[in-house]
């Protein structure tokens, strides 16, 4: 895959299970359903859980600069010996 589809991917996943979390736990709390209970706690943990994918979001958009590449190669040079 290219560099920039697993950002997309990650983004696009995490804010589909944001609007769906949101909506089960919305549906729990105004639906006069027998087992809201369900909805209402399952709403909020699919969020929680998209966490997750946000973390990964935002760990695919950090960089290194070529600096500091350069720098961890040249250490392990000079260590070896």
């Amino acid at each position: 895959m290219v560099q920039g589809s697993w950002t997309t991917f990650f983004l696009s996943i995490a804010l589909i299970m944001d609007i769906v979390g949101i909506i089960l736990f919305f549906t729990g709390i105004f639906a006069p359903l027998s087992f809201w209970d369900f909805f209402v706690l399952s709403g909020p943990l699919l969020i929680f859980l998209s966490l997750v994918l946000w973390i990964f979001w935002y760990m695919a958009h950090l960089t290194v600069s070529e600096e500091e590449l350069n720098l961890i190669k040249l250490r392990k040079v000079f260590t070896s010996h």
